[in-house]
């Protein structure tokens, strides 16, 4: 089962610049969509008939949205669940959306995840704060379960010096680079969740996953791995290969972020 994760930083701008070539070129057969910033019925005029869709956007217009696509025929999904429940608030929305995908029948939970990105000592950084560790119960609750289940997504938050180019300016300075929120993906992976691209790309610096549109980042690769696959024990014991879509130059983006794809033998 191949399934990337990808935030688009709005699906029709990511259209207009390749999306949908980069989707006819890799042939997915799951993708989880973060940064939707569309409704339901623009993301399925878009995809079209080959995708089954689930979709929970952003109650805030133009914001964040997160969406399941599975590619019709070769799997079904069921068990959709939008959302971390009553207490999420408007800026909460649109952030999490979750399925179970069966394939040959094997099943696995996907799970579209699209952190706050957050604003060091501001009222965004709050809101970030407080929805990670309903984040992370219901992890747990996935990981008690014993299900294979994968959480992909755009955390907007690195783990180590490894995952992001300039760490020492950014270190506990910056919204993404700051020890209240790294614990929060480090205790996950105590709990049982493994980093899959980590576990498959071993000690290394990198492999950076987004790159700011602005100044020379992208070319001269200053960039971060804030984009993630964590799986259980039992799905990731399955991976085999990941690859990060990198565009070959600054003008063949199609958005801030590169599509982060991972192999599963399931």
């Amino acid at each position: 089962m191949k399934i990337t994760s990808i935030n688009l930083n709005g699906i029709r701008a990511a259209v207009k610049r390749g999306f949908l070539d980069w989707i006819t070129v890799e042939d997915p057969d799951v993708l989880l969509m973060q940064e939707v910033r569309a409704d339901t019925q623009i993301t399925e005029d878009i995809l079209g008939q080959e995708w089954v869709l689930a979709t929970e956007p952003c109650r805030i217009k133009g914001r964040a949205g997160v969406a399941i696509a599975v590619r019709r025929g070769r799997a079904t999904l069921d068990d959709v669940r939008a959302g971390l429940g009553d207490a999420d608030t408007d800026v909460d929305s649109g952030r999490w959306i979750e399925g179970v995908v069966t394939a040959d029948s094997q099943s696995v939970r996907v799970l579209s995840a699209y952190f706050h990105s957050g604003e060091k000592d501001t009222p965004k950084q709050e809101a970030k704060m407080a929805h990670l560790p309903r984040i992370g119960e219901r992890m747990a609750e996935i990981l008690a379960s014993g299900e294979k289940a994968v959480v992909c997504g755009d955390y907007n938050v690195v783990r180590s010096r490894q995952d992001i180019k300039n760490w020492t300016p950014n270190h506990n300075k910056r919204a993404g680079v700051l020890d209240e929120e790294i614990v929060f993906l480090n205790d996950w992976v105590d709990a049982g969740w493994h980093d899959v691209v980590r576990d498959l790309a071993g000690d290394v610096q990198g492999p950076y996953t987004w790159w700011s549109w602005r100044g020379k980042a992208f070319d001269n690769d200053t960039g971060w791995r804030i984009d993630y696959h964590y799986a259980t024990p039992t799905l990731a014991s399955t991976a085999t290969a990941f690859a990060i879509g990198r565009a070959q130059s600054y003008d063949q983006r199609f958005s801030d972020h590169a599509p982060l794809t991972v192999t599963y033998q399931v």
